[in-house]
This record gives structure tokens, C-alpha cells and sequence, in this order.
């Protein structure tokens, strides 16, 4: 699918073969494809990619894919046929990176595991993506984010006191996971720089969910105390919590840290707080949550959400008003600073989306394309990487390799 020629980015030159599906590994080849990357997204024929039957669709084109997908090449290939095994080692010797979140062996039992690729191109980078890790007793277990938020514990802390255990509001522990498997990806090329030898990344959501638990895992093991859920409150500062408005809406005020708290005690005119001793250091108001927030609340309480927001801003307090996502994407400042763009799609038309949340002022990435329709590339990568003509590439679908 032609586009208009755009920065080629930090990463133009590097071949990514991303075999992956749903979440972490896709937009893991995502961010690599944003940042310049070559990324040819490989998917069993007809199907594709389990996520492209997820609704609400657009055109018959799942939105839900098309949001990890985008600036990606498509191409097919049924892992179940032999030679299409043979052509992936084919694509793999001119790959710079693999990316994969098989269930772990998968890759080994089609003759591609890492000592094999490894083998027939040491320069090559594979990033593994796993719930759990390669090689321990609970590889073979399927995870999703929403297992992995529940054992690893995010879920025990997440929600209300007198509430159930509540998953994030998106796929957090996915999201993380596909940071992790970028940056160990650019720690291996810088490696590859000094040494010319490729190696393994391997990430799991658990290690990531387990990464995201701030201060738990040393307080439970050195103080024994085992953090639960207290909604919206910051666990180190107070006050920092969410306050409802005199129109009703919720305001997430941090006023809680030395700095902040004499500007909000100053801000409503009791400059005296600062001397009480419930009040007067950080760590009285921790002691004193309840009643450091029923200051905030009765506030709070006197005003409209965006009139206290503005008295806040002008105090040098941070607060927010609790957007509504038709709020979010009609939001003058989220359209200016570009992070939501229109990006061109092949069958859609144009599909709003996230921008780019990285930039770089010298070699910046671009939005070149949206996602690929399933196996809409495959002729065009097999003749860019290998140089197979029209009739080899008819020859493999005859032969229901593609």
C-alpha cells in the first residue's frame, strides 16, 4: 500500500519479523515499526490474528487490531505446512529481529527455536513474549493480562476498600510487557553493535505485572505488611485522592508533599494548617488522611468541577478534572500536541488513533501506514527480502504454504 514518503526514522534499515498476536508482541513491533523499522507482520492464512474477529469493526476491520498493528507489512504463512517452515528460516537469515509469543516450545517443534535461528543467522535478535517465562514450571500455563494482574497481585491492590479486586481499566500488564520486550530489543542491537552476535530477549507478563508493584515485595518480605486496595488515594502522599465537585463531577487533586501542601493551605485561605499537628508535616498527614481529605471534600464541595480546577491550576496545585473519553478525544490540547492522528488505511479510510508517544528531535518516527489487511504484502515482501517473482510466490500458494 503506497503512502507518502515520510521520516525514516532512527530504526529505517532493521527487519523485524513479527510473528506475534493480541496485545504485547504486536504493539512491541508496533513501536518498532513507528520508530523506522521494517516490520512484516506474519499470520496464518484466512484468519490471521485471532484479534481481527474481535468487534466493534470497522468495514469488516477490527478496530481492536488495527490499534497494534499499524506501519506494519502483511504477509501469511500456514506454520503447519513444512515448507512454509522452510521459508520462514528463509526470512529469518535477512531479519535482524524476531519477535514471538507462541506458547513456549511452539517454535522449537517447527525446527525455529533460538539455537536453530541462532544457527542460521547470528546476528539475529528474537524477542520471546511469554505469560510466564521459557523455561519453569509454569510455562506451559496460558496467560492473559487479566491472569497475570490477578496472580502477580496488581489486582489485590487495585479497587476500593470495601470493594472486590478490580482489573486496571486497560491492559496494563500487555502495555508494560511490550515496553520491556522494545527496550531489551534496542539493548540486544546495541550489544549487536559491539560484538556482531544477535541473542535472546525474553520477557513475561508476570516479570511485568511483578515489576509494577512499587513498594509491596520489600514491605512484605522486610515489614510484613501486605498492601491492599484504598481506591483512588496515593499510598505516600496525602492529600491525593479524588474529590466530587459541587456539579458532581470528580476532580483528582495532589496536594500532598512539602511543596504542594502550603500552596493548597494558602490557595483556601487556612494558612494555619500548616501549623497544626495533624497537618503540619507529611507524615502526619499520612496519619491523618481522613481528615486532611475532608478538608479537600468540604472545598471542594463549595464549586464546579472546572472552576476548581482553574483555582487550582492558578495555585500551582496539579488537579485534573475526570475526563470522559468523548472529552479526552475532543480535547483541544490531546489534537494540538498530536496524540491522536488520523492515519490512512487501505480498506477504512482513515482510522483515528494514539500518536506517537515518542519523540525524537533529530531521527523522529512517523505514522507511514495503518494495519495491514491480512497477507495484503505477501508478495511485495517475499520479492523486497528474497527476491521471489510472481510465479515462485503462485507456486507457494499452490502449494498452501501462504
Amino acid at each position: 500500500m503506497a503512502q507518502e514518503e515520510k521520516s525514516a526514522g532512527p530504526l529505517a534499515g532493521l527487519k523485524v519479523l513479527d510473528l506475534s498476536r493480541f496485545i504485547a508482541g504486536p504493539q512491541c513491533g508496533m513501536i518498532l515499526a513507528d520508530l523506522g523499522a521494517d516490520v512484516v507482520k506474519v499470520e496464518r492464512p484466512k484468519r490471521g490474528d485471532d484479534v481481527r474477529a474481535i468487534h466493534p469493526q470497522i468495514e469488516g476491520e477490527s478496530i481492536y487490531f488495527m490499534v497494534y498493528n499499524r506501519n506494519k507489512r502483511g504477509m501469511t504463512l500456514d506454520f503447519r505446512n513444512l515448507k512454509a517452515q522452510d521459508l520462514l528460516r528463509d526470512l529469518v537469515k535477512e531479519a535482524d529481529i524476531l519477535i514471538e509469543n507462541f506458547r513456549p516450545g511452539t517454535m522449537e517443534r517447527m525446527g525455529c527455536g533460538w539455537d536453530e535461528l541462532h544457527a542460521i543467522n547470528p546476528r539475529l535478535i528474537m524477542a520471546r513474549v511469554s505469560g510466564f517465562g521459557q523455561n519453569n514450571s509454569m510455562a506451559q500455563e496460558p496467560c492473559f493480562d487479566g491472569i497475570a494482574q490477578a496472580r502477580s497481585g496488581l489486582m489485590e491492590i487495585t479497587g476500593t476498600p470495601d470493594g472486590p479486586p478490580t482489573m486496571s481499566g486497560s491492559f496494563i500488564v500487555d502495555y508494560s510487557t511490550s515496553f520491556y520486550a522494545s527496550i531489551g530489543i534496542l539493548a540486544a542491537l546495541q550489544h549487536r553493535h559491539g560484538t556482531g552476535e544477535g541473542q535472546l530477549v525474553d520477557v513475561s507478563l508476570m516479570g511485568s505485572a511483578l515489576s509494577l508493584l512499587m513498594t509491596a515485595i520489600p514491605e512484605a518480605k522486610l515489614l510484613g505488611n501486605s498492601i491492599s486496595r484504598i481506591g483512588n488515594r496515593d499510598r505516600y502522599s496525602a492529600p491525593a485522592q479524588t474529590f466530587r465537585a459541587k456539579d458532581g463531577r470528580w476532580v483528582h487533586l495532589i496536594a500532598g508533599n512539602a511543596a504542594l501542601f502550603p500552596r493548597f493551605a494558602a490557595m483556601i485561605g487556612r494558612p494555619e494548617l500548616l501549623e497544626d499537628p495533624r497537618f503540619c508535616d507529611h507524615a502526619s498527614r499520612m496519619k491523618n488522611q481522613a481528615d486532611v481529605e475532608k478538608l479537600v471534600s468540604d472545598w471542594m464541595a463549595t464549586m464546579d468541577s472546572d472552576e476548581a480546577v482553574e483555582t487550582l491550576r492558578k495555585a500551582d496545585v496539579p488537579a485534573a478534572k475526570i475526563a470522559t473519553i468523548e472529552e479526552v478525544v475532543n480535547d483541544p490540547y490531546v489534537n494540538e500536541a498530536g496524540h491522536i492522528v488520523d492515519v490512512p488505511h487501505e480498506t477504512v479510510g482513515t482510522f483515528p488513533m494514539q500518536g506517537l508517544p515518542i519523540r525524537l528531535s533529530e531521527s523522529p518516527g512517523s505514522i507511514r501506514r495503518g494495519a495491514p489487511v491480512l497477507g495484503g504484502d505477501t508478495a511485495e515482501v517475499l520479492k523486497d527480502w528474497l527476491g521471489r517473482d510472481a510465479e515462485a510466490v503462485d507456486a507457494l500458494r499452490a502449494d498452501g504454504v501462504l
